[in-house]
C-alpha cells in the first residue's frame, strides 16, 4: 500500500475515537501491552517525559520539544489528533514521521492488528515508540490520548509525569465529578518518578497526593512554585498556565542532572515553539483588518477562557464560525458564548460532526443567532465576506473546525 493506501486502511478499518468516539475506547491496556511485546518493547529504548491533562497538554509538550532542542537535544514528539495530516502526531526536532516508516511500519505488521483487533490509537502508539527507538531520539515528550489510566501511552515510564489541569471532559468515560478525573489522570503517576501538576482545585490536590505517596513520588504544583515568566510566541491567555507547568518540568530535568538545559534555552524554546515544532491552532492569527483568530479549545474550560481574550479585543462586531461534535454537552459550552455575536453554524466534515440546523436550534435557545452553512469553508469564507476591517472573526468549537480552515 502506498502512503494513501495506509493511512485510509488505519482510519476505515480501526476503532478511531476522533472519528467515532465512545465505540473506539477500551477498558484496558491488554492490547497495548501485547502489541509492544510483538514490537519488543521499544518504549523501553527512550526516556521520555508523560504529559496528560483536560487542557494545555498538547501546548505544554510542544514548549518542552521547543525547550529541548535549543538544548541540542534531539527531541520525539508524539501528541493528538493531528489537524490536517496523520503524521503531524509523530515528529523528531519538528520534522514529521516519513510517509516511507508509516507504509513499512503498517505492512510489516497488518496481519497482527488485524489479529488481534488494534484500535487506530493503539497502532500509532506502537509507531511512535516504533519510530523514535530506531532514530535514537535524545528524550520523546509523549501526549496522553485521553485519561491516562488506561490511555495506550501508559505502559511507559518516563522522567517525569506532567499532569496540567483537571477539568470535565469526556465524562463518559472519565466520569462527572473533578476527582474522578483526577484519578483517571493521576493514573500516569509511576513509582518514585516525580510529577509536575500545573493548575488545581482542592478537589483534585488531595488525589495527586493521596497518589504521589501511594507512589513514593516526589510532587511539584507548578502554580505555587513557579513565580517568574518568559515571553512565548503562544499567546493565548491561558498559556501563562502552561508555562509554568513547562518551567517546572525544566527544572526537574535539571535536577536529576541528565539534562543541561540553560535558561537561555528555555527562553529562547518558548519564542521559537511554532518554528521548532509545527504547533498550529492555538490562538492563531489568521488575518489582521478584520482581526482573525482560530483556536482548537472544545471544553468548556478551555473555551471560557477563549471567549474571556475575545472580550479583552476591540471590534465593532464579532463574527464566531463554530461548529462542534455530536457528543458535546451542548447547555455546558453555548452558556459560555457572547448573545452580542453573529454565528456562523458548521458542521465539521467527519462522521462525529453534530449537524449545523441542531447546533442552530439549541444555541437559539440560548439567544445566540445566525445563519446554517453547508460547510466549515463556506461559513467561514461568509464570514469574512460580511465582516468590516473593525470587526473580529473567530473560529473553532471543534479542533476540527478548525483543521479546515487551516
Amino acid at each position: 500500500m502506498n502512503y494513501q493506501q495506509t493511512i485510509d486502511w488505519m482510519f476505515n478499518q480501526l476503532p478511531m475515537y476522533q472519528l467515532q468516539g465512545a465505540s473506539a475506547y477500551k477498558k484496558d491496556l491488554t492490547n497495548t501491552h501485547l502489541l509492544i511485546d510483538h514490537l519488543k518493547n521499544p518504549q523501553e529504548k527512550i526516556r521520555c517525559i508523560h504529559v496528560a491533562g483536560t487542557n494545555g497538554k498538547g501546548s505544554t509538550s510542544h514548549m518542552l520539544a521547543s525547550i529541548l532542542q535549543e538544548a541540542g537535544y534531539k527531541v520525539g514528539l508524539y501528541t493528538s489528533p493531528h489537524l490536517k495530516d496523520f503524521r503531524e502526531r509523530i515528529k523528531i526536532n519538528g520534522l514529521e514521521i516519513p510517509e516511507e516508516f508509516v507504509c513499512q511500519f503498517i505492512n510489516e505488521h497488518k496481519s497482527f492488528f488485524e489479529a488481534n483487533d488494534m484500535s487506530f490509537f493503539e497502532m500509532t502508539v506502537g509507531l511512535a515508540f516504533d519510530y523514535f527507538a530506531k532514530e535514537k531520539v535524545d528524550i520523546a515528550i509523549i501526549e496522553v490520548g485521553m485519561g491516562g489510566r488506561l490511555d495506550a501511552t501508559n505502559i511507559i515510564t518516563p522522567l517525569v509525569s506532567v499532569i496540567t489541569n483537571i477539568g470535565l471532559d469526556h465524562v463518559q468515560f472519565l466520569g462527572n465529578t473533578l476527582e474522578a478525573v483526577a484519578f483517571e489522570k493521576a493514573g500516569i503517576i509511576k513509582p518514585i518518578i516525580p510529577v509536575v501538576i500545573g493548575q488545581y482545585t482542592p478537589e483534585t490536590k488531595a488525589v495527586f497526593l493521596a497518589k504521589a505517596k501511594e507512589t513514593n513520588s516526589a510532587i511539584y504544583f507548578a502554580a505555587d512554585l513557579i513565580s517568574e515568566s518568559y515571553p512565548s510566541d503562544l499567546i493565548g491567555d491561558y498559556q501563562i498556565h502552561n508555562k509554568k507547568t513547562v518551567l517546572q518540568t525544566i527544572a526537574v530535568l535539571n535536577e536529576a542532572k541528565e539534562f543541561k538545559i540553560s535558561t537561555e534555552n528555555i527562553k529562547s524554546g518558548l519564542l521559537k515553539v511554532v518554528k521548532n515544532t509545527g504547533l498550529q491552532g492555538r490562538w492563531q492569527q489568521l488575518g489582521e483588518s478584520p482581526k482573525i483568530i482560530c483556536d482548537t479549545a472544545h471544553n468548556k474550560d478551555g473555551l471560557e477562557i477563549v471567549l474571556n481574550q475575545i472580550k479583552k479585543e476591540s471590534f465593532d462586531t464579532l463574527h464566531i464560525v463554530l461548529g462542534v461534535v455530536n457528543d458535546k454537552d451542548l447547555e455546558e459550552i453555548l452558556t459560555l458564548f457572547p448573545k452580542k455575536a453573529k454565528y456562523y453554524f458548521c458542521k465539521p466534515n467527519i462522521s462525529r460532526g453534530l449537524d449545523a440546523q441542531i447546533l442552530q436550534q439549541k444555541a437559539a435557545e440560548f439567544r445566540l443567532k445566525g445563519e446554517v452553512y453547508n460547510s466549515v469553508s463556506e461559513s467561514y469564507k461568509k464570514a469574512v465576506q460580511n465582516a468590516a476591517k473593525s470587526d473580529f472573526i473567530y473560529i473553532g468549537g471543534s479542533t476540527f473546525v478548525v483543521a479546515e480552515i487551516l
